[in-house]
């Protein structure tokens, strides 16, 4: 037998809904507002047939740079051989949700500027990069009361 080679081969799993999201599409889909300039994931909703982005889109982020009334021009950007190249596709919002990438880094930048201002009010130096996770500090364990315990593994016994 030969193999499939359309346009939606391969797509089995990718293009199915998830559990308990199956059925009607939430209306919050569409009352979503986008901007240019928003980072957008693409996600293909396969109930939805108009619009579908072609399946290397699936999973993808980009950015917005057009809105219409149902559908939105996004810029992806492919690897192709040893370069990348920017595709344009219009994809319904249908397959389209905001991402979340940048969320904890505006948080960040956020809580950065607020311990700024804290900082030049009270008059105190602040640190605000970003640290790796450090040792965990020396500690002593006291076996007064708490006496070590052998533990030995029960042995194998065949019931039948």
């Amino acid at each position: 037998m030969g193999h499939a080679s359309g346009k939606r081969a391969g797509t089995r799993y990718a293009y199915s809904r998830n559990f308990k999201e199956k059925g009607m599409i939430r209306l919050s889909t569409y009352l979503t507002q986008y901007h240019v300039g928003d980072i957008v994931d693409i996600v293909a909703n396969a109930a939805v047939q108009k619009g579908l982005p072609y399946k290397w889109y699936h999973g993808k982020t980009g950015i917005v740079y057009n809105v219409t009334k149902s559908a939105l021009g996004i810029i992806v950007h492919k690897p192709v051989g040893n370069r990348y190249l920017e595709k344009r596709v219009n994809i319904r919002i249908e397959h389209i949700r905001h991402s979340k990438c940048r969320q904890s880094f505006v948080q960040r930048v956020k809580d950065n500027a607020a311990k700024k201002r804290e900082a030049k009010e009270t008059g105190n130096p602040v640190f605000l990069k970003r640290q790796p996770v450090q040792p965990r500090e020396a500690r002593t364990v006291v076996v007064g009361d708490n006496k070590p315990e052998t533990i030995t593994p029960i042995p194998y016994e065949t019931t039948i």
